[in-house]
């Protein structure tokens, strides 16, 4: 088992406490990692990605998608089913979830859809202008003719 001091990166750094959490985060091992629902992500551009999480047997009144904190969280709870039933088999898990990625600065969720059992999720990262860098153009120098005064017509 390895383990990781990151004590030093706090002593050594200023500003760098969100990168030094979630390397923490990364590096704990942490046996009850939650595995349901399964998902995906994908890039599908340069700056932008798609999380698909595989839902079946909720509906999109069950599902809940929201954005805090630099974190997307996904919550499914099942409406209760007032329909006796009896299984023979139920493999079908539609146990209540919730599912947290965290996402980095200037990186929003544009839209959710839900179909066929899966819900994507598509997010994009928007740079502000002032983030942004910019070319400056170097201008020539224009040569300009000073005006002579003459000094009897100053005073």
């Amino acid at each position: 088992m390895r383990t990781f001091d990151l004590a030093p990166l706090y002593r050594a750094t200023v500003g760098f406490d969100q990168m030094a959490e979630m390397m923490d985060r990364v590096l704990t091992n942490d046996a009850s990692a939650q595995t349901y629902p399964p998902y995906n992500i994908e890039k599908t551009d340069e700056q932008s990605w798609r999380i698909s999480l595989a839902v079946a047997g909720f509906t999109d009144e069950d599902l809940t998608v929201e954005v805090r904190e630099n974190a997307l969280l996904v919550t499914g709870k099942k409406a209760e089913d007032e329909t006796p039933r009896t299984y023979l088999h139920r493999g079908i898990a539609t146990r209540a979830f919730e599912r947290r990625f965290h996402i980095a600065d200037h990186v929003r969720a544009v839209g959710a859809t839900h179909e066929n059992g899966m819900l994507h999720i598509d997010l994009v990262r928007e740079v502000p202008e002032a983030l942004k860098p910019r070319r400056i153009e170097i201008g020539k120098g224009a040569s300009t003719q000073k005006e002579l005064v003459d000094a009897q017509t100053v005073n």
